[in-house]
């Protein structure tokens, strides 16, 4: 049975109005023990991020069609918030992470990456801030700090997760538009990790800062489709995931100044079942190896690192959602190295689009369909 018929099944039994809240819960076998899986919420369309507000009852849920709600814990979905850009809701465009501020308790400051259109008809990925309202109706004063330049996607590939580190700095993980060659090209900003400040300014120790048609903001270079960014909450360590084209789904740790090799270095190959034109091998001196690399592609998207005491089997797990597999990835880590995978949430049949940890300990995951569910995902603990 697949997520969409189960909610719907329910639906029909009057178990739960459309987004009422949800105290179904389903369990399923995993390798830790058994894992409980309770619907929040449903009816999103295309929910595409989440992010805790303070309190941890309110999450703001990103919905690509170009809508920002207030989801809580208990399952009620909040109205659209006023004051949100208008996005470029095409193909894999539209409003697309949230995060906050790491200094949310004083500023209230709320950051998006959005597909953002140019005259000519092409997109590009665009970030912005504004703050939130007292009452949590309505973004304040939204400004855009960032912009990727030169517009180029017709529909694809934008990539934009949004990650803080501990220093304050913001990193955005960028897609190269399905415009191969310029994840090469430091002029532009396509497939690049790039590095600024919480205003959009520049940080004068950027990699690339004075160098001559080179854009200074950039961090990394040679990204496919980043969908995935978390910060290792271990090290401090930004790491991101990144679609491959047909294989070669990637986990990576990037490096100020280091290349990621596409589409020069690839263990993928195109969909067409040909090679990809650019590419030389799976390796290529001068570019860095994938840290991880998936052969058959899952579909990577949204990640987080699991360090909460609430589930002590998951202790140094890295979770990841799968679209093209329709699953949640676990994997196990030995410091930085990835020592065994076990996949979830198959039965579900639903492409799974992020993956939160939230203060409770419990992973929360958003489901990618026009009819999109907020799951609530942890362990059974026996009394």
């Amino acid at each position: 049975m697949t997520l969409r018929t189960w909610l719907s099944t329910l639906a029909a039994a009057s178990l739960f109005p459309l987004l009422a809240t949800a105290a179904v819960e389903q369990q399923f076998p995993s390798e830790e023990g058994m894992l409980t899986v309770k619907t929040v919420a449903i009816g999103l369309r295309n929910p595409w991020a989440l992010a805790f507000l303070p309190g941890g009852q309110d999450m703001l849920v990103t919905e690509r069609s170009g809508n920002l709600r207030i989801v809580n814990t208990d399952g009620k979905v909040g109205p659209p918030l006023n004051g949100v850009p208008k996005v470029w809701a095409e193909g894999q465009g539209g409003l697309l992470d949230v995060a906050l501020s790491p200094q949310f308790d004083k500023d209230r400051t709320v950051y998006l990456s959005f597909a953002e259109v140019g005259s000519d008809g092409k997109a590009g990925t665009a970030v912005g801030r504004g703050q939130l309202s007292e009452d949590k109706t309505r973004l304040e004063n939204f400004t855009v700090i960032f912009r990727q330049q030169p517009k180029l996607s017709v529909g694809n590939h934008f990539g934009s997760r949004l990650v803080f580190d501990r220093d304050g700095y913001l990193f955005i993980a960028l897609g190269e538009n399905n415009q191969r060659a310029t994840a090469q090209d430091l002029d532009k900003l396509q497939g690049k990790v790039v590095r600024i400040l919480p205003d959009g300014e520049v940080p004068k120790d950027n990699p690339f800062v004075g160098r001559d048609n080179v854009q200074p903001q950039i961090w990394s270079f040679g990204h496919r489709n980043q969908q995935g960014a978390a910060l290792n909450p271990w090290t401090g360590e930004l790491w991101t995931n990144e679609h491959g084209p047909r294989g070669g789904d990637e986990i990576n740790i990037p490096k100020p100044g280091k290349n990621y090799g596409w589409p020069v270095a690839t263990h993928g190959i195109n969909y067409s079942m040909l090679p990809i034109p650019e590419a030389k091998g799976k390796h290529v001196d001068g570019m860095v190896d994938p840290h991880h690399v998936w052969e058959k592609s899952p579909g990577v998207s949204g990640m987080a690192f699991y360090d909460n005491p609430t589930f002590t089997e998951w202790d140094h797990n890295l979770f990841i959602g799968a679209l093209a597999t329709q699953e949640l990835i676990r994997l196990q880590l030995d410091g930085d190295k990835v020592v065994h995978e076990e996949r979830l949430l198959g039965d579900l049949k639903a492409r799974i689009r992020d993956v939160r940890v939230g203060p409770d300990g419990y992973l929360y995951v958003l489901t990618d369909d026009k009819d999109g569910a907020l799951l609530k995902v942890g362990l059974r603990k026996d009394s």
